[in-house]
């Protein structure tokens, strides 16, 4: 016999569990909002501005009158979703290929693109200059194209490879059979059914190569410079523009939460079918 809980029970155990997890996940950026909202000269004096009639958006209008903050962000963005299209071709490509084959040293390739992950970024940066350097890519979009896709494509192919394999081998053998190549197969039997697949590996791929810093610090220069850096040049040395440096929080972080707004269905789709092969 099932027994319901009463409101006060679900209040006690669920609700308001959640709603703290939910209030400490979410306080530092209200803080952060609410600090950029201060005016400049009171974030020190009088601390962050509560009331909204206290609020200015002076510190916004600093952010894109007196700098190259949007420019920036259009680095960004190219860097962000040059790195998608390479890493969801070299991706999809290579996770139909361990989805459908099997061939000699495939686990041992699987297990690498995992230990891969298992190094600090920071490894990888003195390798990655010394060969950018060579081939003249330093300052230049491609070279943090090619960096951000290293640390995204291996665990790309992972979550690519559990998309498919939920896929029935028969609906290759058909399109194959009705005359389509391994290839063509895979573009119009394949990718259409892994669209929430794609969609997830995809965010996950802009949001890592959107938030890098360390490769657009070391790789990037003046001509080249994505919005992480630009928001690690407001500190000063002798002072912080508080206003300044959170107002660059906030409109750095608006994109990819837009973007995760907008597929939030085909995201949390992904996810799941990722989870379970069938």
């Amino acid at each position: 016999m099932v027994t319901r809980s009463s409101p006060w029970h679900r209040l006690a155990l669920i609700h308001l569990p959640m709603l703290l997890i939910a209030v400490f996940a979410l306080g530092p950026y209200l803080w952060m909002a609410l600090t950029s909202l201060t005016p400049p000269d009171d974030i020190v004096g009088r601390g962050v501005a509560v009331d909204p009639s206290a609020w200015t958006t002076a510190s916004y209008e600093r952010l894109f009158g007196r700098t190259s903050f949007l420019l920036n962000m259009g680095h960004s963005l190219i860097v962000a979703l040059g790195t998608v299209a390479v890493g969801l071709t070299l991706s999809v490509t290579a996770a139909y290929a361990f989805s459908r084959f099997r061939f000699a040293g495939r686990r041992l390739l699987m297990v690498q693109f995992l230990v891969i992950n298992m190094f600090p970024v920071v490894l990888l940066i003195l390798p990655l200059f010394v060969l950018m350097r060579r081939l003249g890519l330093i300052d230049t979009h491609i070279a943090l194209i090619v960096a951000n896709a290293t640390v995204a494509i291996p665990f790309a192919i992972w979550m690519m490879t559990s998309y498919i394999d939920a896929i029935p081998k028969s609906l290759d053998e058909a399109a194959m059979t009705d005359g389509c190549s391994r290839l063509g197969a895979l573009w119009r039997v394949i990718l259409p059914l892994c669209v929430p697949g794609l969609v997830a590996t995809g965010i996950y791929i802009f949001i890592t190569a959107w938030n890098e810093y360390l490769y657009a610090l070391t790789l990037g220069g003046r001509s080249v410079r994505t919005m992480t850096v630009a928001i690690q040049t407001l500190i000063g040395e002798y002072q912080i523009e508080w206003g300044l440096l959170t107002a660059g929080g906030v409109v750095g972080a608006l994109p990819a939460t837009i973007l995760f707004l907008l597929v939030q269905k085909r995201l949390i789709g992904g996810l799941t079918q990722g989870a379970v092969k069938g």
